[in-house]
């Protein structure tokens, strides 16, 4: 009997050992020298290393699987394991997701930051998980802007019958629409040889992307509109997540950058972007408020419209977005009262 049980246990030290590490095929589309793929790097490194030899990253995270419908086909038959989306192509999977692209629905950085963390992201990840994906952590990819090629375009006023290149969405036709531009949809990789051959005439990105990619030397005008997030979303492919023990699930989890460190990260690398205009070959324009205020007014309408085309919960996650805001601006007034200096108390000799 104790013979029997020593085979066993040989034979399952050999069995465990013959497995090998897990291996973890990562799909992205980042760019070279961009906090993005600093990220990744960062999280192959610290992954591998507290998995101590039962984890073994495979980093296609350059574009090397093609694009972002390429990526997801290979999560949906399981050659990938671990990828980056970004909201739009999310919104194929997810359609609720589209609703972050609603324009002027977070007034700030810092609003939108609270929503998300104590309001939308619980029932997101609960979508992601009913449609077969583990969702791992939201991607910031900044604010969208608006880049133009012939002059910079500061009021809704001037977005007038301009060629306005969109993506493949609701939300970017309704922007367009809502500013009465003449839509042309088009694929990324076909932004810069429309912009030279006069095809386009504007379009809007988050400012790494613009400034990185090629997008600004054709298209040298940058207005800071900040008129909606431009996000992406950490996924896994949930049949393999779910086949996993627990302690590659906890590392793979842990070891990936929280939504506070990928913020700093990414706010920093805009600012760093913004600073090196002049050398990217671009000038940026900043609104006045009461700019903005004309953005917003000329685009907010377009809410309703956008909640109903995407249907599903997504009235129920606008609700959400909606109190949450609610709270966030009583937070600031509750941190405000707080602050504020007790009055002088008048004294009669």
């Amino acid at each position: 009997m104790r013979a029997a049980t020593v085979i066993l246990i040989g034979m399952l030290v050999a069995c465990s050992a013959k497995q090998g590490p897990v291996e973890v095929i990562v799909g992205g589309t980042a760019a070279r020298g961009t906090a993005g793929e600093a990220q990744w790097l960062k999280f192959q490194r610290d992954a591998e290393a507290a998995g101590n030899g039962e984890i073994k990253m495979r980093m296609l995270i350059r574009g090397e699987l093609g694009s972002e419908e390429q990526i997801v086909s290979g999560l949906r038959r399981g050659r990938v394991h671990f990828a980056n989306l970004s909201a739009l192509i999310a919104s194929t999977i997810v359609p609720e997701t589209a609703l972050i692209y609603a324009p002027y629905l977070f007034d700030s950085e810092a609003e939108a930051d609270f929503v998300f963390d104590n309001y939308l992201t619980p029932e997101y990840r609960k979508l992601f998980a009913a449609r077969g994906l583990e969702f791992i952590v939201w991607y910031e990819l900044g604010e969208q802007q608006i880049w133009s090629r012939d002059k910079p375009i500061m009021t809704p006023a001037d977005m007038r019958g301009v060629r306005f290149r969109i993506a493949s969405s609701k939300s970017a036709e309704l922007l367009g629409e809502a500013l009465q531009a003449d839509l042309i949809p088009l694929g990324y990789a076909e932004i810069i040889p429309s912009l030279q051959t006069g095809l386009i005439a504007a379009g809007e990105n988050g400012v790494t992307l613009y400034s990185r990619t090629g997008i600004a030397p054709e298209a040298p005008h940058l207005t800071l509109t900040n008129h909606s997030l431009a996000m992406s979303v950490i996924v896994a492919d949930k049949r393999w997540w779910d086949a996993q023990p627990e302690r590659i699930q906890n590392i793979l989890r842990q070891t990936f950058p929280k939504e506070a460190e990928i913020r700093r990260a990414v706010r920093a690398e805009i600012q760093d972007d913004l600073a090196s205009a002049a050398e990217l070959r671009f000038q940026y324009y900043t609104l006045t408020p009461a700019q903005r205020q004309l953005w917003s007014d000329a685009t907010r309408g377009t809410h309703a419209a956008l909640v109903q085309a995407i249907g599903g919960d997504t009235q129920r996650l606008y609700d959400l977005a909606l109190a949450g805001k609610k709270a966030f601006a009583e937070q600031l007034k509750r941190t405000a009262a707080r602050n504020r200096p007790a009055p002088v108390s008048a004294h009669t000799g």
